[in-house]
């Protein structure tokens, strides 16, 4: 059995986000999430509630220090030619005391809205970028001991 220890929890300052391939130095945080759909299902003489799983949907939000016009430098020229471009999002979680490494993967990732301008007095600004995605692949996750045997 796995050695209880404060440290072997993740923190997230480890973690890296790469956007096509290029590293985001601005990042702030990321949400990748996986909603599970079910239609309900009834048969006679059962009062139990069953679910048939029917698809899932991709979701996510991005974070960023705004340093940068991120948003606007990704999809502005396309939204006005009316063309998304293919984007695809890497995360990296490496926390050297956890128990390993943690690296994800999605692609037909859709941007719902990206940041024009915005000001601030006093504050330091952040840009947010929620999306959708259709694939994902998990290419590395840390197992508990229990897990891997």
């Amino acid at each position: 059995m796995a050695t209880k220890k404060a440290g072997r929890v993740i923190n997230g300052t480890h973690g890296a986000v790469w956007i096509n391939g290029e590293k985001l130095f601005d990042l702030e945080s990321i949400e990748l999430k996986v909603t599970i759909e079910y239609e309900d299902v009834y048969f006679p003489e059962d009062t139990g509630k069953h679910r048939k799983f029917m698809g899932w949907v991709g979701e996510g939000n991005l974070v960023l220090k705004k340093m940068f016009s991120r948003g606007a430098n990704l999809l502005a020229k396309s939204v006005k030619a009316g063309k998304m471009p293919d984007i695809e999002i890497t995360t990296r979680l490496a926390d050297p005391d956890a128990y390993g490494v943690e690296r994800t993967s999605v692609s037909g990732v859709t941007f719902n809205e990206f940041l024009l301008s915005k000001i601030e007095q006093r504050a330091l600004l952040q840009e947010e970028m929620g999306f959708e995605f259709a694939d994902f692949d998990i290419l590395e996750s840390i197992k508990s001991e229990v897990m891997a045997a």
